[in-house]
C-alpha cells in the first residue's frame, strides 16, 4: 500500500541555479505576453496586482478617434511625400563628356593663398 501513493507523486530533480533562472525567465515572459494581449485589447479592463499596482484601461472615445485617425491621415501624406522625393532623385549621376583630370596631358596648377 505504501508502494502505490508514492507513484502518485512526481519526483523532480534538483536543478542548478542558472535552470532556476531560465525557469523564472520563461514564466515571466509568459505572464508578460497575456497583459499584453490583455492590455491592447479594445474592451475595458482593470488589472490589479497583489493591491501593489493597479491600472485601469479604457478604449478612446470618440473624439480621440477622430484625433488619432487625423494623425494617421497625416503621417501617411508625409511618407507618400517622402516616396515621391526619393523617386524624383537621381541617385546614378548621368555621365558627363568631359575628360577626367587623370586623362588631361598637362596638369593643373593649383594657387592656395
Amino acid at each position: 500500500m505504501a508502494d502505490s501513493t508514492s507513484d502518485n507523486f512526481i519526483e523532480v530533480e534538483k536543478m542548478s541555479i542558472d535552470q532556476l533562472a531560465g525557469a523564472f525567465v520563461m514564466i515571466a515572459g509568459a505572464i508578460g505576453s497575456l497583459l499584453l494581449v490583455i492590455w491592447q485589447s479594445k474592451c475595458h479592463c482593470k488589472m490589479n496586482l497583489c493591491y501593489i499596482f493597479s491600472c485601469e484601461r479604457r478604449p478612446p472615445n470618440e473624439e480621440e478617434m477622430k484625433s488619432l485617425k487625423d494623425q494617421a491621415k497625416k503621417l501617411q501624406e508625409k511618407r507618400a511625400e517622402k516616396k515621391e522625393e526619393v523617386q524624383d532623385e537621381k541617385l546614378i549621376p548621368e555621365k558627363s563628356t568631359e575628360t577626367p583630370r587623370s586623362q588631361l596631358s598637362e596638369p593643373e596648377i593649383l594657387n592656395i593663398p
